[in-house]
């Protein structure tokens, strides 16, 4: 019985998660005529693609045995970065390759310090956190970044609002979902990650190289982030250099409701994109229940809560 309980929480308990979430906000009759609509499940879509993507990159660093708390800093200034070149007037692939870029350093950065000198992820990146933030407030000058339009401007959005189509951005991070599968599962460097992940001393035993491994997850991850950046961007059509605050606790979140484990060594893509729509459910409902801010905060904080006591469950249901 409890090893059937322990299968159907790693297997099936993201999408019962989703599918309680939804119902319970499809019910009650201040949600019941919009909240099944396409026109709310697309809002609810474009509302997952920053988390989602996000969430990408934290997966290969929680499945890794890591955890990056800077991720809602470095979206800030990668962001601030783009609309700064925007501004100058670069065109949509050179702004793309740099902010991607950037995100890059910040996560090779962050790599470098954890896996080269053998410190505490939790420690560099909640260092970094505040680095990056700061250096976003600077770039700014401590104001948002505007600029009088770019075509990345509709990456996050429809022409005609009343349009069935999905905005572009949802479809990259469905096509990114489905790669980054791809790499963990069917790629030497997936197995490598998961390795790493499950023991890092059996994996150095086993001539896996993990200080550059380490490296080359967080800078990978940093990309990711990078990429959540520049859709913010879009999102908010100019650069905020305090957006995103609070932002890795959603992404984080994400990842550990889809099934990883904090030990790290076990994750799926599929279990984070599930995660991100759950907290897009998650906020979207509590908008339409007209529910304050801060109670909104109080059910994200619980529900991190409960998906770190479901992995604990998960991994030991025994409880010994």
């Amino acid at each position: 019985m409890k090893a059937t309980l322990k299968t159907i929480l790693a297997k099936g308990g993201p999408f019962l998660g989703l599918v309680l979430v939804i119902a319970f906000f499809a019910l009650p009759a201040e949600t019941r005529e919009f909240f099944l609509t396409y026109n709310n499940f697309k809002i609810i879509l474009t509302q997952t693609v920053i988390v989602a993507i996000g969430a990408l990159g934290m997966t290969l660093i929680i499945v890794s045995g890591g955890i990056d708390l800077s991720v809602g800093s470095a979206v800030a200034l990668t962001s601030v970065v783009g609309a700064m070149l925007i501004q100058r007037g670069w065109g949509p692939a050179p702004v793309l390759a740099v902010v991607i870029l950037s995100g890059g350093v910040i996560g090779l950065l962050n790599g470098l310090a954890i896996a080269g000198l053998r410190m505490t992820p939790f420690i560099i990146t909640l260092g970094t956190l505040g680095v990056a933030r700061g250096t976003a407030k600077w770039l700014a000058d401590n104001q948002t970044v505007n600029y009088d339009g770019s075509p990345i401007n509709g990456w996050m959005t429809t022409a005609d609002p009343f349009s069935r189509a999905l905005p572009d951005g949802v479809w990259v991070a469905i096509g990114l979902a489905a790669l980054t599968s791809l790499l963990l599962r069917n790629t030497v460097f997936g197995r490598h990650v998961f390795a790493l992940g499950s023991n890092e001393a059996t994996a150095r035993l086993c001539g896996i190289p993990t200080v550059r491994l380490k490296v080359l997850i967080y800078a990978l991850a940093g990309c990711f982030f990078g990429l959540a950046g520049l859709f913010q961007l879009s999102r908010l059509r100019q650069g905020d250099p305090t957006v995103a605050v609070g932002l890795e606790l959603d992404i984080i979140a994400s990842v550990i409701i889809g099934g990883a484990s904090l030990n790290g060594g076990v994750g799926t893509v599929l279990g984070s994109m599930i995660g991100a729509l759950i907290m897009a459910v998650l906020r979207n409902g509590s908008q339409q229940m007209g529910w304050p801010t801060y109670f909104q905060e109080i059910i994200i904080g619980l529900v991190i809560i409960v998906a770190v006591f479901v992995d604990r469950l998960r991994r030991n249901p025994a409880g010994s």
